[in-house]
C-alpha cells in the first residue's frame, strides 16, 4: 500500500463518513485520511487507522466511535492502530481542506510554506475570516498540538492553522 493508498470496502464508506474526528467535528475520518483500511473478512470488519500524530489522544475516541457506527450498521468490528506509513496533511481530502476553512482553521501548507510561515519569513496563512494574507504567529500552538495559533492584522480575528505534517 502507498502512502495515499487506501483499501476500503464500498459498502462500508457511508458509515465511515458518519464518524467524525472528536477534535475537529466538521471532518469525517474519512476526510481526515487516517482510515487506511477497511475491509469484510467473513463476518466481521477490520478496521486499520493511522494517527495524526503519535500520542494523539482522539484515537481511542476515533476507534470507539468506528466500532459504535459499525455495530449500528450491524457490523463486528475490530480496530488496529497502524503507525507506518505515518500519517501526512496530504490525505486530508479537498472536501476536509474546505471543512477545515469554513470551521476557522487555515488548511496546512505545503512543507517549504510551512516553515517559511512558522518561522515567520512569510505572511502566507490566510485568514479564515475576511481571506488576508496580512497573518502572523501568535503561538506555535493552538488549540492541539497540531495547529498553530495567528492572527489576522486586518480584521484582528484569531484563527487556528493545522500544521502541515509530512
Amino acid at each position: 500500500m502507498t502512502t495515499t493508498e487506501q483499501q476500503i470496502d464500498p459498502k462500508l464508506i457511508k458509515v465511515l463518513e458518519k464518524v467524525s474526528d472528536p477534535e475537529i467535528p466538521v471532518l469525517s475520518i474519512m476526510d481526515m485520511g487516517v482510515v487506511r483500511s477497511a475491509i469484510i473478512e467473513e463476518d466481521l470488519v477490520k478496521v486499520e487507522i493511522t494517527p495524526t500524530y503519535s500520542g494523539c489522544p482522539a484515537m481511542d475516541v476515533i476507534g470507539d466511535d468506528i466500532k459504535k457506527a459499525l455495530k449500528e450498521a450491524g457490523y463486528n468490528s475490530e480496530i488496529e492502530l497502524i503507525l507506518a506509513p505515518a500519517w501526512t496533511t496530504d490525505w486530508i481530502t479537498p472536501r476536509g481542506r474546505k471543512a477545515l476553512e469554513d470551521y476557522g482553521i487555515a488548511a496546512p501548507l505545503s512543507a517549504q510554506a510551512d516553515k517559511d510561515a512558522l518561522l515567520g519569513n512569510k505572511k502566507i496563512v490566510k485568514c479564515t475570516n475576511c481571506g488576508s494574507t496580512n497573518t502572523r504567529l501568535v503561538s506555535q500552538f493552538g488549540s492541539t498540538a497540531c495547529k498553530a495559533q495567528f492572527q489576522c492584522d486586518d480584521c484582528q480575528e484569531p484563527f487556528d492553522y493545522f500544521k502541515c505534517l509530512k
